[in-house]
């Protein structure tokens, strides 16, 4: 990967598959570390990651703060929560922590498609 590559990486899975939410928030920052451009979306039960406290209840033996994680993509990536995810558990914007936006599919699919951009899925 060139550093000029954006990286969208979508988690679906929560706490219930701790070592995948791990991972992707690890690969995410690392790939911050490294220059890349990073978009994280919240799908599925890692919708909950977007509510204030809830990443601090995620602890996983030899990996990095969920909470630190998700500092570090708000401040030099996006974080979005999935519109249809948001509305099935009843989260609107306000809910969320400051910085995370809702968004659907229409722009997931745009940030897939374009150039230079690698998708993962987690």
């Amino acid at each position: 990967m060139s550093r000029s590559t954006n990286l969208v990486i979508k988690l679906a899975s929560g706490v219930e598959a701790p070592e995948l939410l791990a991972q992707a928030f690890t690969v995410a920052t690392t790939a911050l570390a490294s220059g890349i451009s990073v978009s994280f979306w919240l799908t599925g039960e890692a919708s909950w990651l977007a509510l204030p406290g809830r990443a601090q209840e995620f602890h996983l033996e030899h990996s990095p703060s969920i909470a630190d994680s998700i500092a570090t993509i708000l401040a030099a990536g996006t974080l979005t929560l999935c519109t249809q995810c948001a509305v099935r558990r009843d989260l609107k914007e306000e809910d969320l922590i400051s910085g995370i936006r809702i968004a659907g599919a229409a722009a997931y699919v745009e940030e897939i498609t374009a150039d230079a951009t690698q998708a993962l899925i987690y």
